[in-house]
């Protein structure tokens, strides 16, 4: 179950951007280490080393990407990372049974309205932390009317977790 947490957009893309620049920078370092190890290993003076090259950026890549969901991913300066991710995934998730989401909301399903509201909290905050206010303000209509309708309903507008039986139980109206 995935959960909006309230960040300050700012600090968010700072801490963001930092992980990203560290994660960059050992990729770039073990990159050079292995490359310039494989060719000096394996490689011929003068010769056409490029396979080694392109191995030892492979490995590299694999080992970084190890490092980064063995090790890191759990370490405190990656979290706003990983809640980024989480939270694109948990949007991803309502977007693949959008359409029935939709269909139930126009049935008044409480369960889709939840989704959706969750959905559109969900969006909002990507905006905000991704600093997107293009497609925010686009979004805006849409979520006025989905929260006034909910409200007539009397249904909870404080939407911020999102459950994943409320999916699965959408998931077989499609079939």
């Amino acid at each position: 179950m995935f959960e909006i947490q309230p960040m300050d957009a700012a600090t968010f893309r700072q801490q963001t951007r930092r992980s990203t620049i560290i994660i960059a920078a050992l990729f770039l370092v073990l990159a050079m280490g292995f490359s310039t190890a494989a060719v000096a290993l394996f490689g011929e003076a003068g010769g056409d080393n490029l396979r080694f090259n392109v191995g030892g950026v492979f490995v590299a890549f694999l080992l970084t990407a190890a490092l980064l969901r063995g090790q890191f991913w759990h370490q405190a300066w990656m979290a706003p990372a990983v809640y980024s991710w989480r939270l694109k995934r948990s949007l991803m998730s309502v977007t693949n049974v959008m359409h029935q989401v939709t269909a139930a909301v126009a049935q008044n399903d409480p369960a889709a309205m939840k989704v959706l509201r969750f959905y559109h909290l969900g969006l909002t905050q990507m905006h905000e932390l991704d600093g997107n206010s293009s497609d925010h303000a686009q979004l805006q209509r849409e979520v006025e009317a989905h929260k006034e309708r909910m409200q007539a309903l009397g249904l909870d507008l404080d939407q911020k977790r999102l459950d994943p039986a409320w999916l699965e139980a959408l998931k077989p109206a499609s079939r």
